[in-house]
């Protein structure tokens, strides 16, 4: 009993970001406005899967490439 006890692991929460800005000038590469929107986008209104608020800001820049300056979500509820 202990054994699967061991082996469980909490649900990932989920997330929907509502509001984001993302730091797209911390890099060398110029990005135009066209696919910052792009970026944008495809990331306000998915929803992500994450431990917690730290863990979602890595998901996403991992995702994306790009670090956040800001970030706003809702929690979903299941």
């Amino acid at each position: 009993m202990l054994h699967s006890l061991l082996q469980f692991s909490p649900p990932q929460m989920k997330f929907q970001v509502t509001e984001i800005e993302f730091d797209f000038e911390s890099d060398d590469e110029e990005l135009d406005a066209f696919n910052r929107g792009i970026i944008i986008d495809e990331t306000i209104g998915q929803i992500w899967e994450a431990d917690d608020e730290e863990d979602l800001v890595e998901e996403i820049t991992c995702a994306t490439g790009w670090c956040i300056k800001s970030l706003d979500y809702r929690h979903i509820l299941s």
